[in-house]
């Protein structure tokens, strides 16, 4: 059973989603503000968070920031309608996803289930050698899907599971160009639509990540109007 943790200011919304999620087979844990779940946090983690921006102590981008830096577990951010720049920032930070107020309940559990799915295959799960889950080399970059780890030039690199599965599907093909649409069905299930600038802003990320171990890396080529490419160095 998946331990999801849900983190708003407001109470209806926790009781609610509270409600439908474990009704799908969650375990479901509440927290009013940032602060109070990074406390919990420090205990034990949960599977995936579910986080509102705007809440008060500490909002959602300060309490996303310090989970990425000792984790890479799935998370979701919750925004208001006319939060775009909340969303383009949320995801240069480190979310794998974000989901406007109001929003259908269905939607969420289908978000929900599409991350931890992706979850389970980075982490090995699905077993069996395929060309998904052998350990990949690519010049510098090296990939083990079953570990969920990367390196660059020896270095390890933590990336969240939606980083990896691009990177992943960029690097298996050299030279190749992947459109958005095909990167978000390596990184989406089919039932979840996303736009271009929510893959565009996990690239950013992808690339700020690597030029933590390395400033001059530049193997993720972007090709305007078209999409992605890697390029073996």
């Amino acid at each position: 059973m998946s331990k999801i943790a849900l983190v708003d200011d407001d109470r209806n919304i926790l009781t609610s989603v509270s409600i439908t999620l474990e009704a799908e087979g969650f375990e479901v844990e509440t927290y009013n503000d940032g602060q109070q779940a990074l406390d919990a946090f420090s205990k034990k983690l949960p599977d995936m968070a579910v986080l509102d921006i705007k809440m008060p102590r500490m909002d959602g981008m300060d309490l996303l920031q310090r989970l990425r830096q000792k984790t890479s577990m799935p998370v979701i951010f919750l925004t208001s309608k006319d939060d775009e720049i909340d969303e383009v920032l949320g995801l240069r930070m480190g979310a794998d996803d974000y989901v406007k107020k109001p929003f259908s309940q269905r939607l969420l559990v289908e978000r929900i289930r599409a991350l931890l799915r992706r979850q389970e295959a980075v982490d090995g799960d699905i077993v069996g050698e395929t060309e998904d889950t052998k350990i990949m080399e690519r010049g510098e970059l090296t990939m083990d899907p079953l570990r969920h780890s990367v390196s660059w030039k020896g270095q390890d690199v933590t990336l969240t599971v939606t980083e990896f599965l691009l990177l992943q599907a960029l690097a298996q093909r050299p030279g190749f160009v992947k459109s958005r649409d095909q990167l978000m069905d390596v990184a989406y299930d089919d039932q979840v639509y996303v736009d271009d600038r929510t893959i565009d802003s996990h690239i950013k990320r992808l690339r700020k990540k690597m030029r933590t171990v390395d400033r001059d890396f530049s193997a993720i080529e972007t090709l305007y109007g078209i999409g992605y490419r890697y390029n073996e160095e």
